[in-house]
């Protein structure tokens, strides 16, 4: 649906995360962050896509219910390594692990987006799948890469926008920044779509 233009309306970004941040603010446009309130445990059986798309409406919808005259984006970001769901690994010994996982292997990560605005009811989400191609990794690069970057905050420890891009042999998107954690050509969709002037 779209809405009457709501251009005046407070923005906010349902989200902590500085990467998402950063790139909203490319936009230029004025917004606030504030962070959601929302459990991030998979539901049993349910797959990467799926997943990212429901907490990214749920992180939504819950900035969304305080704040009911805002236009509200949420996004989640899971990586999906054939079909299992892979998060922030929080620590040194867990990202070492997935990486080796990832090591060789092509893994999808699913960056959802959606925008949700509760006074004029609208309410829509997409996703930015980003098909990354990782090399044959080391040990001592592993090592190495998460000395450096400590990326225990991103999605299956892959920040590409720095030192990550060297474990990279290819990246298949048509959203450049979706891998960094925020589809801006999508969110500037949705948010001209719910009446937000971007330019």
């Amino acid at each position: 649906m779209t809405s009457s233009p709501i251009a005046t309306r407070p923005l906010i970004l349902g989200s902590t995360s500085r990467y998402r941040h950063e790139l909203l603010s490319r936009l230029r446009l004025p917004f606030e962050a504030v962070a959601p309130r929302v459990d991030e445990t998979p539901n049993p059986g349910e797959n990467p896509a799926d997943l990212a798309l429901r907490l990214a409406l749920a992180k939504a919808r819950d900035v969304a219910q305080r704040f009911p005259q805002a236009v509200v984006i949420g996004s989640d970001q899971v990586a999906d390594l054939h079909g299992e769901p892979l998060g922030k690994p929080g620590t040194h010994e867990r990202a070492v692990a997935q990486l080796r996982r990832m090591s060789g292997k092509t893994v999808v990560f699913q960056t959802a987006l959606a925008v949700v605005c509760m006074e004029t009811g609208f309410e829509q989400c997409e996703i930015a799948p980003v098909r990354v191609v990782f090399r044959h990794l080391g040990e001592d690069e592993i090592e190495e890469y998460l000395l450096a970057e400590q990326p225990y905050d991103c999605a299956g420890s892959a920040k590409s926008e720095g030192l990550g891009i060297a474990l990279l042999e290819r990246i298949d998107n048509d959203d450049p920044t979706a891998l960094v954690g925020l589809p801006l050509i999508r969110t500037c969709h949705l948010l001209r779509t719910a009446g937000v002037k971007v330019l």
